[in-house]
């Protein structure tokens, strides 16, 4: 029997560096202020989507 494979591509959903920062934020509320070790797992996670979607300073060079 054959399978044919999709060739479809998913959008990807990427999210701007102020949503996921709306959803740190949250995130802490929510906790109180003491993040259990799932809620820890869950904040990195959120920090590394932030990192990536935050835009990168360029350095300021003097002339």
């Amino acid at each position: 029997m054959l399978h044919s494979m999709s060739t479809t591509v998913e959008a990807v959903t990427e999210r701007s560096a102020a949503e996921v920062n709306e959803e740190i934020r949250a995130l802490w509320l929510r906790s109180g202020g003491t993040l259990t070790t799932e809620q820890r797992a869950e904040y990195q996670r959120l920090v590394l989507e932030w990192a990536a979607a935050a835009p990168q300073a360029r350095p300021h060079r003097a002339a």
